[in-house]
């Protein structure tokens, strides 16, 4: 795979302001944000988001995600709040999605970010907790299956673990180019808990699809890229790069990846995803 450092890729990109609002970045306009306004203990923009109710059936997971703001609210602090809660031998959750779908346009860069903590249960209390920011295509809510709509993960980490994970899923299940259902991935260790920033970016300058680039970034450093001669086909290639893709922030307890929460798992807000603001950018 080949690196690109983040100075060379993308030498203008300068934050200009600072958290609860998106930033501004030179040589980058702001196309679409949410900084999640509101007043404490209610449902974010529900013009902006579909909030999920039910449980999806997906990954073995255990929660069943609720549209209330036990699981899901805006803090009165600008910020995002999606609360795992133990609910007699369940467990309950909150994911939002959302209503806003762009496309990474040709000649341009395109960028997507979000601000997220986790709470301050100790991580050894968070066996099966697993939060996550990702994209996927479109398409999956018009009939296209998994992984052939394209998904890209941002970030994704299990267990408490201070280990971020970033991963394309594509193609074909089981199999594939992207090697379904692992993906292709890489990992970064987190500093902590505490605010950090997390970012990816399409580069799609160079008129040849097979040198565009999707590259993943932690805090303005990159720790993930794939180009599009890795993927080697101009049709997956597109599903992520060149059709629209819609915003997901959750919190999953249990599943196929992290296991099940053990007896010493919390839940409550030390155990929540809290997200300052999700942001899409183009140059």
């Amino acid at each position: 795979m080949r690196s690109t450092p983040f100075g060379a890729l993308l030498p203008f990109l300068l934050p200009l302001a600072s958290a609860w609002n998106a930033p501004s970045y030179s040589g980058y306009q702001l196309v679409w944000s949410d900084s999640f306004a509101g007043a404490s203990a209610t449902l974010p923009n529900e013009n902006n988001w579909n909030i999920i109710d039910g449980n999806l059936g997906v990954n073995n997971e255990l929660q069943t995600y609720r549209r209330n703001t036990r699981q899901v609210q805006t803090s009165g602090g600008n910020t995002l709040q999606l609360v795992p809660w133990r609910e007699g031998n369940g467990w309950t959750s909150g994911r939002i999605e959302s209503k806003y779908t762009f496309t990474p346009q040709p000649g341009r860069r395109t960028m997507a970010e979000a601000q997220i903590r986790f709470g301050g249960n100790p991580t050894s209390t968070k066996q099966g907790i697993w939060p996550a920011f990702w994209l996927l295509g479109d398409s999956i809510r018009h009939g296209t299956g998994w992984p052939a709509c394209g998904e890209l993960d941002i970030m994704e980490t299990v267990n408490g673990q201070l280990t971020g994970y970033g991963t394309m899923h594509c193609d074909v299940y089981p199999g594939g180019i992207c090697n379904e259902p692992t993906g292709r991935g890489a990992s970064v260790n987190i500093p902590s808990q505490d605010w950090q920033r997390w970012r990816i970016v399409w580069d799609r300058t160079s008129g040849d699809w097979r040198r565009e680039t999707i590259t993943w970034f932690l805090n303005d450093n990159q720790y993930h890229q794939i180009r599009g001669d890795q993927i080697n086909n101009q049709n997956v290639w597109a599903s992520m790069t060149a059709k629209p893709l819609y915003f997901i922030l959750n919190v999953a307890v249990g599943g196929n990846w992290p296991g099940n929460p053990n007896g010493n798992t919390l839940d409550g807000y030390g155990a929540m995803m809290e997200v300052g603001y999700v942001a899409q950018y183009s140059s």
